[in-house]
């Protein structure tokens, strides 16, 4: 009797409904019928973010180059996190504060992220530094990643990015809008290195560079070049080889 009870029971995404801002209006459903919504495409953050006098925290809008528009951050943390997002050639669509899960007993959250990959799958993020994780929100983030799961989605709690990763990716920010990109510097330097050598002699093989250097770092960040921007910090030694980017 008992086995049968608890077989009986809703679980996972059925206990759980997601509201929502979607073109109609919000909306409120069961995760499990909405699931394969288009988040990334038909919906606005849930929540804003206030900005206000004695703010610790600093809130604001990072333009993603893989959509060409505005997603928001409420701290630097996760302006990184959101660098690295846009800086990974799978990932082809974010939404902010996409949505507040709500459980059964009046437990609620909002997910920092959520980013949908080129083979469609679904990755929902929550950015918080380890050491400022109460007992409250780790409660939370185990009860998304159990949702997420029994849903096919991947979920990730993420804190601080490391600092090289993050010092590199910075850097190469500063060169991906398209604007940067000269097509036949491009060819020229996609070709130089399709065998791996140091970066600043392929440049100069390609030609003077304060002119190829951009369109290098503009390749580098939408990897149709590669480099290890974890190792360490980007310099004229730094290899570069043949990217995995569309």
């Amino acid at each position: 009797m008992l086995a049968s009870a608890v077989s009986a029971r809703p679980s996972g995404a059925d206990v759980v409904d997601v509201e929502f801002d979607a073109r109609e209006g919000r909306l409120r459903l069961p995760l499990s019928r909405c699931a394969s919504f288009s988040f990334e495409l038909q919906c606005a953050p849930v929540r804003g973010f206030p900005s206000y006098r004695g703010q610790r925290s600093f809130p604001g809008l990072w333009w993603f180059a893989t959509t060409q528009s505005h997603v928001g951050h409420e701290s630097w943390l996760e302006r990184d996190q959101l660098m690295a997002l846009d800086a990974d050639p799978d990932v082809v669509g974010v939404v902010s504060q996409p949505f507040w899960f709500y459980w059964a007993d009046g437990i609620r959250h909002v997910p920092d992220y959520f980013a949908r990959r080129r083979d469609g799958s679904v990755l929902i993020v929550d950015v918080r530094a380890d050491d400022r994780i109460s007992p409250g929100d780790r409660q939370k983030f185990d009860r998304s990643a159990a949702v997420c799961e029994s849903v096919g989605w991947e979920y990730r709690r993420v804190g601080v990015l490391d600092s090289v990763l993050r010092a590199n990716l910075r850097w190469l920010s500063g060169y991906r809008h398209p604007r940067v990109l000269r097509p036949a510097l491009a060819g020229d330097l996609l070709e130089v290195f399709v065998r791996a050598r140091p970066l600043m002699s392929g440049v100069v093989a390609v030609g003077a560079p304060p002119v190829v250097l951009p369109v290098l770092f503009h390749l580098l960040w939408h990897r149709r070049l590669e480099v290890d921007l974890a190792a360490a910090l980007l310099s004229d030694d730094t290899v570069v080889g043949s990217g995995s980017g569309w």
